[in-house]
């Protein structure tokens, strides 16, 4: 679980050796090593428990002409600066006419005005069938209905949405503008994470630059839908535990004795003692894994995920650190803190996130279901609770209901095995604009279209089946945790669905784990370049192959670009962008 780039390959055991004793393989070890599979590192407890950063070749430097302190500088501001272009290169591509389409595409017709409403009242309200067509015409200026609406996700996303319509006004910018900015942090959040995650800079940059151009993520960054919203969160949870872990680990390795030569030393009694204190980062994850949850409810398949994870996490510091029974040690003076830390965390701010729709009138002329509890919900034997709580418990097991059997055909439904390959995207927005009219050009034909596609950008997600594949080899038998952690947020947000089959699903619920996809494809990249050590032949090739498949993702991205801001274009050059039968 601790392997990384620069742990040492020698096979042992799991048990330690006594000092100055190499134990054999055991002959599972034996068999497994013709795929690659190595045992638990040894070697320096230090540098296994805080991994240093892989510094750039000073080859490079020397290249360019660039002397040491200068180098040692932009080493250093590299780690900011690094994942701040890259964001600003995301941010501009996001926010470019994000008010085009000026109209509200596909589910932006319930988000949209479900935000207006929990900002003015508090719970979701019925509009007119015309409301679309009154609210784009008159700029936002419509009256907002009284009459509660039954909804099925929780308010959240829609208060985030309804933060920029509140700043910008009740109009397609507007809506949009706080799902474009989460979308912009989130780049910036993976560059960040990459980088600690996979101690290194360049390819820490280089996962946050394959999220921004992603199609699918750029779509939904630029859509007012609430899955933008919950990546988000969800990448900000990790995030919080990736540095928490480190921290974690940090405080085990100063605490351990050191030699002569000021190395540390495992230390039995260390590391199944030591108590790891206030860890304000596991309280924050939780804090954004409740948020992920009262935007979906895949908040809480995440919940569920990273907290196994992180304590998985402390098991392998505390057996690095020395501890004879790692599994018992963390038990004991972990696992209870880890758990207040996110699962009351993060379900009091669920709970918290309902607050409009508690404080609403139980009259009748409050939220949906507000007032079941003194109507049809009467009686029973859990009536010593508070009215709200059974209200919004019944609420709540209507809505699960809703979602495992909602089962109505939609031309756009997917199957997840598809989703991996762009098997079936989702058009948000489509129409047929006559030459000189649009945006269309004049010399265009008979017609142009114009489309706003949810698709991944292809060679991305082709390139990620590969990258995922290497995960799981990684992760098995080279027992590498990076790998496992992205596996752990790729399979938290994919494998779910997979139990819904016969559920009306779309594509586009895939965006949660493409920042996981993404870190994953970095990694791969990482391995085509070379491990360190690696000779100048090997790091030319390896650069080589790495380069030319960026570029094409990049060039990818750029040709897509028409179908994902919903530029007009003539018709054929629409229809040669159809690569897939099932796209159209």
């Amino acid at each position: 679980m601790t392997r990384t780039a620069s742990s040492a390959t020698s096979l042992s055991t799991s048990a330690p050796p006594a000092p100055g004793e190499e134990r054999q393989p055991s002959t599972w070890e034996r068999r497994l090593r013709r795929f690659g599979h190595v045992a638990r590192p040894r070697g320096d407890v230090g540098s296994r428990l805080v991994p240093p950063y892989a510094p750039p070749s000073s080859r490079l430097w020397a290249t360019l002409g660039i002397g040491d302190g200068t180098a040692r500088a932009l080493t250093r501001w590299s780690a900011w600066l690094g994942p701040l272009v890259v964001t600003l290169v995301a941010g501009l591509m996001r926010f470019w006419r994000l008010g085009s389409p000026k109209a509200v595409i596909f589910d932006e017709t319930y988000y949209a005005k479900d935000a207006w409403a929990l900002i003015h009242r508090g719970f979701e309200v019925n509009w007119d069938k015309n409301a679309n067509d009154l609210i784009l015409r008159t700029g936002g200026h419509v009256p907002i209905p009284h009459e509660a609406a039954y909804v099925v996700h929780p308010p959240v996303g829609k208060y985030v949405i309804g933060i920029g319509e509140w700043m910008f006004g009740f109009t397609p910018f507007g809506w949009r503008f706080m799902t474009a900015l989460l979308g912009t942090l989130t780049v910036f959040l993976v560059c960040r994470i990459g980088r600690r995650l996979l101690r290194s800079t360049f390819l820490g940059c280089l996962a946050g630059l394959l999220l921004a151009v992603d199609g699918l993520a750029f779509v939904m960054s630029r859509t007012a839908l609430l899955d933008s919203v919950l990546v988000f969160f969800v990448v900000a949870a990790f995030g919080c535990l990736v540095v928490d872990r480190d921290r974690a680990r940090g405080a085990l390795a100063a605490a351990l004795p050191r030699g002569e030569d000021g190395v540390p030393r495992p230390d039995a009694h260390v590391a199944e003692t030591l108590g790891l204190g206030w860890r304000p980062w596991r309280l924050l994850a939780g804090l954004c894994l409740g948020l992920a949850a009262g935007t979906k409810w895949n908040g809480f398949i995440y919940l569920a995920a990273f907290g196994i994870l992180t304590v998985l996490w402390d098991v392998g510091a505390r057996r690095v650190a020395g501890a004879r029974r790692p599994y018992a040690t963390v038990l004991k003076r972990d696992l209870g803190w880890a758990f207040l830390s996110t699962v009351p965390v993060a379900v009091g701010t669920y709970v918290l996130s309902w607050l409009g729709w508690i404080l609403s009138p139980a009259d009748g002329t409050g939220g949906y279901f507000r007032n079941w509890a003194a109507t049809s919900g009467r009686g029973g034997s859990w009536t010593w609770l508070p009215d709200w709580v059974r209200s919004l418990w019944h609420y709540e097991h209507e809505v699960y209901k809703f979602n495992v059997g909602l089962s109505s055909p939609h031309i756009y439904q997917s199957n997840p095995w598809s989703w991996l390959v762009d098997g079936r995207p989702v058009s948000y927005f489509y129409e047929s604009p006559a030459p000189g009219k649009d945006g269309c050009p004049v010399g265009a034909g008979d017609k142009c279209a114009r489309e706003v596609l949810a698709l991944g950008t292809p060679l991305l997600w082709w390139a990620a089946v590969f990258a995922v594949l290497y995960l799981l080899w990684r992760w098995f038998f080279r027992r590498d945790w990076r790998a496992g952690a992205i596996a752990c947020g790729i399979a938290a947000g994919y494998l779910p669905w997979f139990n819904y089959q016969e559920r009306t699903i779309f594509f586009f619920y895939a965006v949660v784990f493409v920042p996981f996809l993404c870190l994953g494809v970095a990694m791969l990249v990482g391995a085509i370049l070379g491990p360190p050590g690696s000779s100048e032949r090997r790091r030319i090739v390896g650069a080589a192959g790495a380069g030319a498949l960026v570029l094409l993702i990049v060039w990818n991205f750029i040709y897509f670009w028409p179908i994902y801001t919903g530029q007009a274009i003539p018709f054929d050059s629409w229809q040669s962008r159809m690569w897939l039968d099932t796209w159209v």
